[in-house]
């Protein structure tokens, strides 16, 4: 157990917030494999202080999620007040974040993201100011600084938390590298050393042993973890275990099919079908990975509009995956050319059936074609 500032964190795993990943569909994956601490993807300042009504939508949460996150960006002190109020005031966070690390260029063009690291001054105003608005806790993910020429975590993280942020989330790299090369945490161990606050540190875990391994070399109080557990939240569980010196079971090719189902399922709670299947194609593809002919179901899994055809070709494949490896060899070139007509046959009959309901609405409209 640790905590920011009067909020309790069960376990020293944090899930990064992900554009286009971390909605509440992937978040109750995470909440249930047990992390600690969520982040929500990040949410524009204007467009929640301009009342974006999709931008809203982002800060629902379900009241399962505690605790949670909310991550803005921005850079205009009056907007970036404005979008903290209303996560304050109008949604059940129970942090705020500021974004600073985002590297992305469009983020970074207009002054937001990772480019407030070349600001200080800004970025420290910034955080004081939100924090004498606001009730709840501000935190501050950050880089290491802009590039390798001008490291500026140690500094900024210490006049951070002079300006009011309760904690730091640092990722390992500057913004020049993108996700390029490798995270460099002694950058992790150095702000952990020059802080009072917790300090949560972020790049490249891929594993128990590495997540155990940076918890110990730094001190840091959590590990964030990010591209690991697309298709693989098992990893949470893998690291609570070794973290609590328990063992666990790897989880069945099986049990990978039926998330991709249920993850399918919770995000069509959230989004219209056609939308739904289409992010899960990148997903499913996460999740297979390394499995048996995972190529070439990768291909497929592509095609899919609809959660009819994501169950037939799971269904099939998953009925492919319990023969034995020989029999595997023998008929993998031929299951999935039936694969592929399969799927094929189920989207002939959608389109019949989608056409047939079009023309019993328009009778029933009294539309004449």
């Amino acid at each position: 157990m640790w905590k920011i500032r009067e909020v309790d964190i069960a376990n020293p795993i944090v899930i990064a917030p992900m554009a286009g990943v971390s909605n509440l569909a992937f978040r109750s994956i995470a909440r249930q494999f047990g992390a600690g601490l969520i982040y929500t993807e990040m949410v524009s300042d204007k467009a929640i202080a301009y009342h974006d009504k999709k931008t809203l939508e982002m800060t629902r949460m379900d009241k399962e999620e505690h605790p949670l996150t909310m991550q803005l960006f921005g850079h205009d002190l009056d907007s970036m007040i404005t979008a903290a109020r209303y996560l304050d005031q109008q949604t059940e966070c129970d942090l705020i974040d500021i974004n600073m690390g985002c590297p992305v260029k469009k983020i970074v063009s207009v002054g937001s993201g990772a480019a407030l690291l070349k600001r200080p001054e800004a970025a420290v105003e910034l955080v004081h100011a939100i924090v004498q608005e606001v009730r709840k806790p501000v935190t501050v993910k950050m880089r290491l600084g802009w590039d390798e020429h001008s490291i500026c975590c140690v500094q900024l993280a210490q006049r951070l938390e002079k300006a009011g942020a309760s904690a730091i989330a640092l990722h390992g790299r500057t913004r020049e590298q993108m996700y390029t090369g490798k995270a460099d945490w002694s950058w992790v161990k150095r702000v952990k050393e020059a802080v009072s606050i917790p300090v949560i540190g972020n790049g490249d875990i891929q594993s128990a042993i590495e997540a155990e391994r940076r918890l110990q070399e730094t001190g840091c109080d959590a590990v964030m973890i990010g591209r690991g557990v697309l298709g693989d939240p098992w990893l949470i569980q893998r690291v609570n275990a070794r973290l609590s010196h328990e063992s666990m079971q790897l989880q069945s090719e099986e049990e990978k099919l039926q998330w991709i189902l249920e993850h399918a399922r919770r995000l069509m709670q959230i989004k219209a079908e056609p939308v739904a299947i289409k992010e899960m194609r990148g997903h499913a593809c996460w999740y297979i990975q390394g499995m048996p002919f995972n190529n070439r179901m990768k291909d497929l899994l592509t095609k899919v509009s609809s959660y009819v055809e994501l169950n037939e070709l799971l269904t099939r494949y998953g009925e492919f995956l319990a023969l034995s490896k020989e029999e595997q060899a023998e008929q993998s070139a031929g299951f999935l050319d039936r694969c592929g007509k399969w799927l094929q046959q189920i989207k002939e009959e959608e389109e019949i059936k989608d056409g047939n309901s079009i023309i019993v609405t328009e009778k029933s409209c009294g539309i004449d074609r």
